[in-house]
Parts: C-alpha cells; structure tokens; sequence
C-alpha cells in the first residue's frame, strides 16, 4: 500500500521535527520519519544535556567560591550519578514535548529507516517490515554523526564519543580532550570543573579556532588558569590502551611527548549521515561527506531537499531549524521568505568563560577587503559583571568603516550567550552602528556592553 503526504521529512532532530511541525502549521499533510529518538542527537545527546551537566558544574564553581559571595555553604561535593540522571531527565522532557507538538500540528510520525526508492517515494523499513511513502516533497534532516580519525576512534570504553563523556560510570581523574572546538571545550570545562585534570589537544594553532583571535586567546588564558593543559598545533600520533587508562603520544614541531590519562573524549567534528538514504540513485551531490544544496536547501534532484548538519556547515541546531522553515515557506510559497545568510548565524560555546560570536572576524573582515572600526569593551567596566563577580571578559564589533554596517561582533565571559542575540537582531534588520548607538540600554546589565563596545569602535566608550 502507498501512502501520498504533501510533504514528507526523513529526520527528527531540531531541523526536521520543526519543518514538520511548521508544515502542519500550513496545512500539509505530513509525514516525520524517525529511526531512532525524536528531537535528534541535539535534543538528546547534545545541545540540551550538555547544558544541562554545565548547569552544576556552574553552581558547583559557585559552591566553591561562595565565601567571595559573604556566604557559607559548608564543603562542597557532587553525586557524579545525580547530576548525570538529572541531564537525563531535562532530554526526557524535551522528547515529550516535541511529541507532543508534532501531534497537535498533526504531523504523523513513522518509526524506521527512510530510503529514497524512486523519484517522490521513500520506503520506510520498519522492523522488516516495508513500507512506501510518496511526496512531490521530500526534506532530508538525518543529520551527523561524530567524525572518527585513528587513532582516536570512540570505543565506548577508554576513548568516549558525545555519548560515554555525557553518560560516564564513574568520574575519571585524569581526561584527554581530542579537538577544542565547542563540544571539546564544553567538555573541558565540565570535567575540570568537577576536579579532573584535563588536557586539550588541538591540531590548529590556537584553541576555538573559528572564533576571532582575540577571544581565542582570551579563552586559552582563562582554560590554563582554571589548570587545563592545552597544547596547540599538536596532533596525536599513538594511543596506547592499558587496561584502565591509556598513554597518549603528541607530536608538535618534531618533537614528542606521552601523556598519560583516565579517559579519552574524541570532538574532531562531525560528518553528515550520507549512508543508505538511497542517494546513489539520485542526482544528489556529496562533498565533503554532506549534502550539496541551494538557497533554498534544494538538491540537483528535483523534489528532494537537504537541511541541517546533513547540508554541512555551520553544524548548528538553530541553523537547522531556520533551514526547516525557510524550506518549507519556500515549498508553500509564502510571500517574504530569504535565503539564509550564513554570516548571521550566531555560535555560541558553553565553557566557562561563555563564547559566542556573529559574522565575521577582524581578520577575515580585513581578508575579504574591508576598512573596519574595532571597538572592545572589557567586562571589568561593566557594573553588573562587577556586582555578579563576574568581571572576565571582552566584547569586540568589527564595523565598516565607510557604511558602519556590523560584520561582526565576537563575546567571550559570563552569559555572552544570552547577549549575542542582540547582535543578531541587529544584523537582521541591517542595522548600522548608529542605531546601536542611538539604542537605550537598560542599566545595570550585561546588555549595556553591546553599545559600549559599539562606542569604542568609534573612541567614544564611556566606562573604559
């Protein structure tokens, strides 16, 4: 039996549950494939539950500084066991919720492994059992996976994947982070926080390589004061297994050095899920081990298209959920949708300090031929960083100087997550350093920052 919907999404992670949430908005008949847990790897392994264990080791930090507060609190300790279930427990909820969502809108979810069998038709394998779906539209949302390179392929024992660091046995005392992009450094900072001794490793110059510069060095500085070891332009060369632990050997300028660990956290990146989606009957492309896309997230093969960590980079749950959108808008033509600029895509890293940034750095801004304004705002001149005792941090704007257009804007100390928003809003409605600086910030905030910054770009901050 053949099944018609007039459109059906292969995927339920943050892309593909909210473009079949947004297409049941609109009145399409609409099927959501899922071989495994709605809400996909962010919602259940990643963007949530992570947050959720950087929620107590930050208020484990705070135990053990509470006495700079004028409080006592007593020693302070952690129950590995609880603060895991508790992760558990926040992933949990956020399932039934988008359950819950994809019901209301009417969307029909179908468990099983969906794969293209022919133009507008997917057969879902469900248990052994066949089942062939028809569309004129057919979105992929499989995501990505965790990216392995020898020698530091995951086995669920001494070298963890995202999934063994988020769910450990026990609390190792000595850790190896493989990678300092976000995941790798939100890692680090958990562990460390709870009293692992921690070293990073990563093949790049400097750590959060994709950040600007500036925060880059920013962080290492505040990582290697919290006692984090991190050693750049390294590679690992040999891992050698023991049987409760391993000896790492790096290889940096010629030279070598073994280190000794408890454990093992693989971030190298991440690589779409291309396989068994039956894209080699297609006119699909694959680079790079994702799929090749348009504006409009449309594929070469008419009628299918791509969004996410599946379309490639940025690898980010909100950019696959505006993908999700734009997407589905387009197919409905709904009058007003824009193809999405990836230049306003907002990253934010977790860490402690938090890092976040929008658009482009000083140097690629300079690269690509820009006369720029930077301005820097310290943390230290902000009042409610100081009231907070949170007084780390800098926030920097880089603007055009001939048009004072905002190319970017790069945050890195306590909450910039919660603040780059700001920026973002500002990018989308194209505005220029004069309204920002026309803007009313309320005060005492971390917000005020954003115009102080903004200000110094043009030697005007008031407070530094």
């Amino acid at each position: 039996m053949t099944e018609k919907f007039d459109l059906v999404v292969v995927g339920g992670g943050p892309g593909g549950y909210v473009a079949a949430i947004r297409a049941g908005q609109l009145g399409m008949r609409t099927a959501l494939v899922e071989r495994e847990h709605l809400g996909g790897i962010c919602l259940n392994w990643g963007c949530i539950p992570t947050k959720a264990l950087l929620r107590s080791a930050e208020i484990f930090e705070q135990f053990k500084h509470a006495a700079h507060y004028g409080l006592s609190v007593g020693e302070a300790g952690f129950d590995l066991g609880q603060i895991v279930m508790r992760s558990r427990q926040v992933a949990g909820q956020l399932k039934a919720g988008v359950t819950h969502l994809l019901r209301k809108n009417k969307v029909e979810v179908i468990e099983g492994h969906g794969r293209l069998s022919g133009p507008g038709a997917l057969r879902v394998d469900q248990w052994g059992v066949g089942r062939e779906l028809r569309s004129s539209h057919i979105v992929l949302a499989t995501g990505a996976r965790a990216r392995a390179l020898a020698p530091v392929e995951p086995d669920g024992k001494l070298v963890w994947s995202y999934k063994e660091a988020m769910t450990p046995d026990r609390m190792p005392d000595s850790l190896l982070v493989v990678g300092s992009g976000a995941i790798g450094i939100e890692f680090a900072s958990f562990y460390r926080s709870l009293g692992a001794e921690v070293t990073v490793v990563e093949v790049r110059e400097r750590v959060l390589p994709v950040e600007d510069a500036e925060v880059s060095e920013f962080g290492r500085k505040a990582f290697e004061k919290q006692g984090m070891r991190i050693h750049t332009s390294t590679t690992v060369c040999a891992l050698e297994k023991k049987a409760d632990g391993v000896v790492a050997t790096l290889e940096s300028a010629g030279r070598r050095v073994e280190v000794q660990a408890d454990r093992v956290i693989a971030a190298v990146g991440v690589v779409g899920n291309v396989e068994d989606l039956g894209l080699e009957g297609t006119r699909i492309r694959v680079n790079n081990g994702h799929v090749v896309t348009d504006e409009w997230c449309r594929t070469d093969e008419p009628g299918i298209y791509a969004i996410g960590d599946l379309a490639g980079a940025p690898c980010l749950a909100h950019k696959a959920s505006h993908e999700g959108i734009l997407c589905v808008e387009r197919i409905a033509e709904i009058e007003g949708v824009h193809p999405l600029d990836r230049r306003r895509i907002p990253a934010c890293t977790y860490s402690r300090p938090q890092v976040a940034s929008i658009g482009l750095t000083e140097a690629r801004a300079i690269e690509l031929g820009y006369q720029v304004n930077v301005g820097r705002f310290p943390f230290a001149g902000n009042g409610k960083a100081i009231a907070l005792g949170e007084p780390e941090g800098l926030i920097k704007t880089v603007i055009d100087a001939s048009t004072g257009e905002l190319l970017g804007a790069h945050m890195v100390g306590a909450e910039v997550t919660e603040l780059i928003h700001g920026f973002s809003i500002g990018m989308a409605a194209e505005a220029t350093a004069a309204e920002l600086l026309q803007t009313v910030f309320p005060h005492p905030t971390l917000s005020e920052m954003l115009q102080e910054a903004t200000l110094a770009a043009y030697g005007r901050a008031i407070h530094s």
